[in-house]
């Protein structure tokens, strides 16, 4: 029996990650979740139907456990007891085998800018978990950054320019990442190559770049616009001036190459999981007003936090090195945004 553990696997992009799993794999998955970002299983799972078992809710007919706790809490407790799971969850099952990685303080601009100190917070629980994994030995490990550990002065509209991941590179200056989030995640890395080189550990890094979905949550910009061209919204509201961009890919394409990096990269190193295109604000608003038939006036609210100007990937790397490509297209991806936000609107959500 192969077990997984994904922390963080009730967010975004961990539940994806879980209904894959299931999907396509015979592992028993065990996710650890607060739901202080994340939503129940039970609302995202093909068989909402579980089973309650002590505080483990059991799904899939066994093959998911999930247990409602924050993750470094549950840390703390795997590294000072071997019987913990089977102690606190009454949970008898054989050593993790891949470990998974997305507890954080994640949001979107107006978290990040909004609450520097509380997103500070990934510091510590990326600190707990390598510390635990060094300790643990799982086989394998993904560790996901995020394109925000890049330099801000690369992404500004004097000089946009497609990032390379040899644009960190922890032997030189780094340059200054984007706000505490960029930090936190740029000390993750420097942390998993260390778990690699030091203690052995295989570990995957990604940095992906505006993934989204049909199920991502309102507070990000891209089901927010989608749910706004839904209902259309005249004048239509962008934040700053709409002309920064950013490098969209779909949540589809973000978990084929998660599922690629465990398999071929175990020496801490990161790369770009992007579509090496970048598009504006405006273009997607002008994108989802095609699809809602309207064209509505843009309104810019300059008051509000926008990040850097520009910002995506160079994917050659990737292409070359692992021959790895997203397969959603832009249209194709924001047309699914868009039929989720109409039913959402029609539900009155």
């Amino acid at each position: 029996m192969k077990v997984s553990l994904i922390s963080g696997g009730a967010g975004f992009v961990g539940r994806n990650l879980v209904k894959r799993l299931l999907k396509t794999t015979n592992d028993v998955l065990v996710v650890v979740d607060d739901l202080s970002t994340g939503t129940s299983p039970s609302t995202w799972l093909e068989n909402p139907e579980y089973v309650q078992q002590g505080n483990v809710e059991v799904y899939a007919d066994g093959r998911m456990y999930f247990l409602h706790a924050d993750f470094r809490k549950f840390l703390t407790g795997m590294t000072d007891s071997d019987s913990y799971l089977k102690d606190t969850y009454g949970l008898d099952l054989p050593r993790f085998s891949d470990v998974y990685h997305f507890a954080a303080i994640v949001g979107g601009r107006a978290k990040i800018d909004g609450d520097p100190m509380m997103v500070a917070l990934d510091l510590s629980i990326d600190a707990e978990f390598f510390f635990w994994v060094c300790r643990y030995k799982p086989n394998r490990v993904v560790y996901p950054s995020s394109s925000a550990a890049y330099p801000i002065d690369l992404q500004t509209d004097q000089d946009a320019i497609a990032l390379s991941e040899s644009d960190i590179r922890f032997d030189a200056n780094l340059g200054q990442p984007d706000m505490t989030y960029g930090w936190s995640k740029l000390t993750g890395e420097y942390l998993a190559q260390i778990a690699a080189k030091y203690y052995g550990v295989s570990v995957a890094c990604l940095r992906p770049f505006s993934g989204y979905g049909e199920d991502q949550d309102l507070t990000y910009p891209i089901p927010a616009i989608a749910a706004r061209a839904a209902k259309k919204e005249e004048p239509f509201e962008v934040w700053g001036s709409g002309k920064q961009g950013r490098d969209f890919v779909h949540i589809d394409d973000c978990i084929d190459c998660i599922l690629m990096a465990i398999d071929k990269i175990s020496d801490g190193s990161a790369i770009n999981i992007g579509s090496g295109k970048l598009t504006s604000f405006l273009e997607i608003i002008d994108l989802f007003c095609q699809f809602a038939g309207y064209n509505p006036e843009i309104k810019p609210l300059l008051d509000k936090p926008v990040g850097v100007h520009s910002r995506y990937a160079n994917m050659d790397y990737v292409n070359s090195k692992y021959d790895w490509k997203p397969k959603v297209s832009l249209e194709e991806g924001m047309r699914r945004v868009y039929n989720a936000a109409v039913k959402r609107v029609e539900a009155g959500e």
